[in-house]
């Protein structure tokens, strides 16, 4: 069984960050639901998983993803910060953190083994993808309506929606992950 101890020592670095307590709880406890409910039952689980079925990962895992999108959209607000003379909105740090870390965190229910050493959708993955389990388990944590924004509108279900900003990041920040992957595997990345 995966713990709350589990998932802070996973992502130490980013939730260390995160200001509000009671928002780095929750965000930990989304993650624990999660867990449970798709039935990973450690971290070496998650960390075989690809953060995707509809393309070669090339040995990218689910959690390394995960780290590397929300560093990805908070070193995108950064540069912003550190660019515009005047910053033209304001930037929650600690949404973009937690939004970040909870953008796939539907995935866990998504995906489950196949039982041959790969992937395959779940029933849950089938009936539901994951920005809308994730958004169920979020709002089952208690996060905020911001982070369920992020969740719910990081991929193509918030195409033309009404966003915050730290969605608009994470969005970014998850097809810059993305988009190369597919490109390499289409033969059509510039190497």
């Amino acid at each position: 069984m995966i713990t709350e101890s589990d998932i802070l020592h996973l992502f130490e670095s980013i939730l260390s960050r995160v200001k509000g307590e009671d928002l780095r709880k929750k965000t930990v406890r989304a993650w624990v639901l999660a867990c449970e409910r798709g039935g990973w039952e450690s971290v070496e689980e998650l960390q075989k998983m690809p953060f995707t079925l509809l393309t070669n990962t090339r040995g990218v895992n689910f959690i390394e993803h995960t780290i590397a999108v929300t560093e990805g959209a908070y070193g995108l607000a950064k540069a912003q910060e550190q660019a515009y003379r005047e910053m033209p909105y304001k930037i929650d740090y600690d949404r973009l953190l937690a939004g970040g870390l909870l953008h796939d965190v539907g995935k866990l229910l998504e995906f489950e083994p196949d039982g041959q050493g790969g992937y395959r959708k779940s029933r849950s993955g089938m009936c539901a993808r994951h920005p809308i389990s994730g958004t169920a388990i979020a709002y089952e944590a208690g996060l905020p309506d911001e982070v369920l924004n992020t969740i719910a509108c990081h991929a193509k279900e918030g195409e033309g929606r009404p966003q915050v900003i730290e969605t608009v990041l994470i969005h970014q920040a998850d097809f810059a992950t993305f988009d190369p992957l597919v490109m390499l595997e289409k033969n059509t990345l510039i190497q």
